[in-house]
């Protein structure tokens, strides 16, 4: 198994050498039981995306 995480939107590879702080910014979400990552650019860009996948309870 692999530990590489990509971007499943512009296709980015978490870089082992990356700086802690842009290591903790990616953003995973679970659909279908399956895991996709964003990276930090993509997730900015898709904010209201997230958002809007949260169930009502949270707001």
């Amino acid at each position: 198994m692999s530990d590489r995480v990509g971007c499943s939107l512009c296709g980015r590879i978490r870089g082992a050498d990356e700086e802690p702080a842009q290591t903790l910014a990616w953003v995973s979400t679970r659909e279908k039981n399956a895991v996709r990552w964003m990276c930090p650019a993509c997730a900015r860009r898709h904010t209201r995306d997230i958002e809007g996948k949260l169930p009502d309870e949270y707001w």
